[in-house]
């Protein structure tokens, strides 16, 4: 059920008082999303803050919101912040098309999208990629505690520790900088098709970066989904971008898992099951072995 004082942060977005509010279920962000119908019949997605670094992700997301443009991004219907649990409130977009499954002009249309993203002046407020959360961890981390990713069984630890030297020389994190906005966190639950148009959302990990890097790390969810492998959409691959995405994963999918995001660590290892035999393959690496 919608509590009263989110109904109250909502009308306060929106200037409309809520008539009715279903709960969105989907998604691996921590904070509550509903699909709300005002007083003036309009539908609207609003998201509600769970606790403060919702309210700081929540903060950042908005931020581009005022300053993006395009027909990649959601209509920003309404924002209330006070100073506690924020409210984002867009578009309803409950009707567009959400993949998967995937065409082949869906896939040339996202490609097409991230690169106009890209092409977008940069908006203010947006730190390095090396610098946010995909900026962290990595292959350093594993060299610090090699037992959490090879209890993963994805390779034997003489595979890691002979190619170990050759992957850290790639997971260079500077590798992620660059001129261009980049999303950071492409995958088919942050982005779905209104019409032809790809739409993309939760925009709170928006960084200056690589834009190479925002389709690296689409490709492992994509070929999860019944899409082509990522050797067959990036065919000439920045062998350190393949390495740091792949790093972002093999870091972070044997970690203890999240209370309030039960479901995060196992979709982290799906993805690297696809990414660490992509990266050895960009890298001249022999195929990591799983343990018999």
């Amino acid at each position: 059920m919608l509590a009263g004082d989110e109904a109250e942060r909502i009308a306060r977005a929106t200037g409309h008082q809520v008539v009715h509010a279903v709960p969105v279920r989907q998604g691996y962000a921590n904070n509550r999303r509903w699909l709300v119908r005002l007083d003036d019949s309009r539908t609207v997605f609003a998201k509600h803050a769970d606790d403060e670094p919702g309210a700081v992700w929540l903060r950042r997301e908005h931020q581009v919101y005022e300053q993006l443009h395009g027909p990649f991004m959601p209509e920003l219907i309404g924002w209330h912040d006070d100073g506690e649990l924020p409210v984002l409130v867009l578009e309803d977009l409950s009707t567009s098309t959400w993949p998967p499954p995937w065409s082949s002009e869906q896939l040339r249309a996202v490609q097409d999208t991230l690169r106009e993203i890209a092409a977008q002046p940069a908006t203010d407020g947006l730190l390095p990629a090396s610098r946010t959360w995909y900026g962290q961890g990595g292959w350093p981390e594993i060299v610090q505690n090699p037992a959490q990713f090879l209890a993963l069984g994805l390779c034997t630890p003489q595979w890691l520790h002979q190619c170990l030297p050759i992957i850290l020389d790639a997971a260079d994190f500077a590798g992620m900088d660059g001129d261009s906005i980049v999303h950071l966190d492409v995958r088919s639950d942050n982005l779905c098709f209104r019409g032809n148009q790809p739409v993309l959302f939760d925009w709170n990990h928006a960084a200056l970066g690589n834009p190479q890097f925002d389709l690296a790390f689409w490709l492992p969810s994509l070929a999860l989904e019944g899409g082509p492998q990522p050797s067959e959409v990036l065919t000439d691959p920045d062998p350190t971008v393949v390495t740091l995405v792949t790093g972002f994963f093999a870091s972070r999918a044997g970690l203890p898992l999240l209370p309030k995001l039960p479901l995060v660590r196992e979709f982290q290892l799906r993805q690297l099951r696809v990414a660490l035999p992509w990266m050895a393959t960009v890298l001249g690496l022999p195929r990591p072995d799983a343990p018999g």
